[in-house]
């Protein structure tokens, strides 16, 4: 089935209710736009947990070194 939704003159569209409950997404959440040639693909993605993303770097720092670097310099 295919749906439609009108482009408003601020470039906003309302997203069908059948569409949002099927990829569970609610006013608030954030949606991910992929250009596919000429069209789009649009999903939900969680949102960005900073302090997640803080805590998992700090385990990143043993691979940072020039001898990493030069040895996956070719990967």
């Amino acid at each position: 089935m295919q749906h439609v939704s009108k482009l408003s003159t601020k470039g906003q569209v309302t997203i069908p209710a059948e569409l949002r409950k099927a990829i569970g997404i609610e006013p608030g959440d954030m949606v991910a736009y992929e250009l596919q040639g000429k069209s789009v693909k649009l999903k939900r993605v969680e949102p960005f947990d900073a302090a997640y993303h803080a805590a998992v770097s700090k385990t990143l720092e043993e691979w940072n070194s020039p001898e990493d670097e030069e040895a996956f310099n070719d990967l």
